[in-house]
């Protein structure tokens, strides 16, 4: 049988380092197959974190990533490591180094970064799943462009050790499926939680996200929030950010990430000066600029916030969202597009991350004939709720 790399025609896949590993004979993946974003370690095998000059200046692992070792002693085979935006900082699937990698549900158009390479794997079905990470958008965005279940859990909730960090205090472990049943068989193993899923209660619909997304994505979403309707009732309106979302995208969030970034990679580009690709390179060079000042006051409305929607999902709320600004951007549009689209989306995504939410996207609607991903919001650790609405969704 030819190997994954033979069969991949969307550049889903990492050549550089490639790794496979064999599942566990028993388990409640047996049998499935996965590929991993390569920021996660296999041992004996390098990372590139979608950057040469990251992959000449470590070696290979000692261990393999916990989450990868949790994946394969339930049984699934990592067929091999996946393709990522450069040090994960980027929302789209370009890589200036790698290549674009192709996304097989909209020909032409952006796969969604950072998980890029897990998208598009999971999406062609080349593997059953696929294991990605989600510090602003980087699971949710790429299962909207590419029409499938994509998960970031509650921050904390699943090991990172083992993994290249951007920014600590936002990096989740998240996963793809192309049917919510995988998404939570693969949840409970990441999760550890086999216990019976919480009841879901009153249902909110985020209507200040709905707005910056725009007229045509509410429109093309409608159909998706009445079939959640039909099952948690009539949704109830809700603003969440009177200051309006670009302030949570922009002045708290994206100071906050960049801090944590350059505390994360600053000394290793300080040193090695690594040849960084556009729009990478310019947040990079931000982040090393954010000051103390600037870090406090973020930092500072950020708990208000994450208090905020500790109160607004109270009592097993679900939050219903759209989880992008739009349908995939074509590939290769220009960087004035490519940085509007990245705030809009930022102002949407950056809602469960200030808050540390779980969030699941599904594939429930198109745009132009492109996927589009409707979002569910719960309350931090009802993780498994949202897997167990997902599914009975489908």
């Amino acid at each position: 049988m030819p190997s994954i790399l033979d069969r991949d025609t969307f550049n889903a896949f990492v050549r550089e380092t490639h790794a496979e590993l064999a599942g566990a004979t028993s388990g409640p993946l047996a049998g499935l197959t996965f590929g991993a974003k390569d920021i996660y370690d296999v041992a004996g095998h390098r990372v590139t974190f979608g950057s040469p000059t990251w992959l000449e200046t470590h070696g290979p692992a000692a261990r393999t990533a916990v989450a990868v070792q949790q994946l394969v002693d339930s049984g699934a085979s990592l067929a091999g490591k996946t393709q990522t935006a450069e040090l994960t900082y980027s929302l789209n699937g370009e890589n200036v180094h790698y290549g674009s990698v192709l996304n097989p549900n909209a020909p032409g158009r952006d796969t969604g970064g950072s998980s890029s390479g897990s998208a598009a794997a999971t999406a062609a079905g080349l593997v059953d799943f696929a294991l990605g990470s989600d510090t602003g958008g980087s699971v949710r965005l790429p299962a909207s462009f590419c029409g499938l279940y994509g998960m970031r859990p509650s921050h904390g909730r699943v090991s990172l050790d083992g993994a290249c960090p951007l920014g600590p205090s936002f990096d989740t472990a998240g996963w793809f499926a192309r049917d919510a049943a995988a998404l939570e068989k693969v949840g409970r193993v990441l999760l550890g939680d086999t216990a019976p899923a919480a009841t879901p209660g009153r249902l909110l619909l985020a209507s200040d996200a709905f707005e910056r997304a725009g007229a045509p994505v509410g429109a093309a979403l409608q159909a998706a929030v009445a079939k959640v309707e039909s099952m948690l009732g009539k949704a109830e309106a809700v603003t969440l950010a009177a200051e309006g979302l670009d302030d949570w995208g922009m002045n708290v969030f994206r100071v906050v990430q960049a801090h944590e970034a350059w505390q994360s990679l600053g000394a290793w580009i300080t040193e090695h000066k690594p040849q960084i690709g556009p729009g990478v390179k310019e947040r990079f060079a931000w982040a090393s600029t954010v000051d103390r000042g600037m870090l406090l006051a973020a930092a500072s409305k950020r708990e208000e916030i994450a208090r905020r929607m500790e109160r607004l999902l109270a009592g097993n709320a679900v939050l219903v969202l759209p989880t992008s600004p739009g349908i995939a951007p074509k590939i290769g549009a220009p960087s004035a597009e490519i940085d509007d689209f990245r705030a809009r989306a930022l102002a949407i995504l950056c809602i469960a991350g200030l808050a540390r939410l779980p969030q699941v996207s599904l594939p429930m609607a198109t745009l132009d004939g492109c996927p589009l991903g409707l979002s569910l919001i719960a309350g931090r650790g009802n993780d498994t709720l949202l897997l167990d609405l997902a599914r009975k969704l489908a």
